[in-house]
């Protein structure tokens, strides 16, 4: 098992990775070149967007649980 300190610190990561690639999907998807590609560069925007909330959103409840768990 990891350290606390360094799990604390990879969640942080996948949390920044996650946020970037929301971000990356939204800027894929109001892009004017994303029309030229049709259907697959829009599945791609909502790919990145969908991985992002994978990444993200369920690594900031476990780091929630962690740090009140820490607290005690």
């Amino acid at each position: 098992m990891l350290p606390q300190k360094r799990q604390i610190v990879i969640l942080h990561c996948v949390i920044v990775c996650g946020l970037l690639l929301i971000f990356t999907g939204h800027t894929l998807l109001s892009a004017q070149w994303l029309a030229e590609l049709g259907p697959t560069g829009y599945a791609l925007g909502a790919a990145c967007i969908a991985i992002g909330l994978i990444c993200s959103l369920p690594t900031k409840i476990y780091l929630t649980i962690l740090l009140m768990r820490r607290e005690k």
